[in-house]
Parts: structure tokens; C-alpha cells; sequence
């Protein structure tokens, strides 16, 4: 039987293929949700699946890779079951939230004072709110420490 000068080259890349493994873009992974994430709901890993991408996502959007990357993060908008799910779609958990009294320090040196304070914001480690102290009134800001205080004046 005599084989089509196409089908035979066609035939060859595809065990060639076959023998050198799959290209790198199709190994790439990518994490999708199980179910709809609503805004505000805190993702778990249960929630998640781990897939693998047959070609590369179009544009320059970053998406989750692993699930470490978004597990106990707190998703900004509604995540669909099977669909990419894009970096700045999810972000930190707040340690701070908004009206709920918080400890306020400022050290420089050997001073160190503290204080309570409400905050006007809500943070998660690393951002800067502001607040309000209780007993004057008066607003300033701060940076939301990893143990849910601020720290307020030089760092």
C-alpha cells in the first residue's frame, strides 16, 4: 500500500513528537476553581484544581500557577468552576477590619507607645490604613504588622 507524501511526513512529526515528549507551553500548569467563589470568600484548596494548559493563556494577564498561590487568599471577584483564574482577581486576607478597635504602636529607640485606635480601613500585612483614635479623634496613618497592630512613624 502506498502512502500520501503528506501523510507519511505528517506520520514522522508525529512520532518524533511522540519520542522528544510534549513542548514546554503544554506543560505549563494552571489553577482552576471546582465550584463558583463568590467576592469576599476566603479560598481553600478544596475549592481549587490544578491543570494542565494545552497552550499558552493569550495576553500578559498573570494567572495562578500553583495552589499555594491563591489558598487562603480572599477572592475580589466571582471565580467560575474551570476558568483561569487571574492574579488580580484574589488578594490577602485583611488582619485589620474597618471599625474594629486595633493596638497602635510607635517605637523609635528605646520609646515606645501605644495606643487604641479604630481603623477607617480595612489592611492586610504590609498596607497602609487609616485611622482614627479614640480618645482625641484625630485620623493618621499606619502599616498593618503580620500579628494584625499597627505600626505608625518610622519603621
Amino acid at each position: 500500500m502506498k502512502r500520501h507524501p503528506l501523510l507519511s511526513a505528517l506520520i514522522l512529526a508525529l512520532a518524533s513528537f511522540v519520542a522528544t515528549g510534549l513542548p514546554a507551553a503544554a506543560l505549563e500548569q494552571a489553577v482552576v476553581s471546582t465550584r463558583v467563589i463568590y467576592p469576599g470568600e476566603t479560598i481553600s484548596v478544596d475549592a481549587l484544581d490544578e491543570v494542565v494548559l494545552r497552550r499558552p493563556p493569550r495576553g500578559n494577564t498573570a494567572i495562578a500557577r500553583m495552589l499555594e498561590d491563591i489558598d487562603g487568599k480572599v477572592a475580589r471577584r466571582t471565580l467560575l468552576p474551570g476558568r483561569l483564574i487571574p492574579i488580580s482577581y484574589v488578594r490577602e486576607a485583611y488582619l485589620v477590619e474597618t471599625g474594629s478597635p486595633v493596638t497602635v504602636t510607635f517605637s523609635e529607640g528605646p520609646l515606645v507607645i501605644s495606643l487604641r485606635a479604630v481603623p477607617l480601613q480595612a489592611g492586610a500585612a504590609g498596607d497602609m490604613i487609616r485611622l482614627r483614635n479614640i480618645e482625641s479623634g484625630r485620623t493618621f496613618t499606619g502599616v498593618v504588622l503580620a500579628d494584625g497592630s499597627v505600626q505608625v512613624g518610622a519603621i
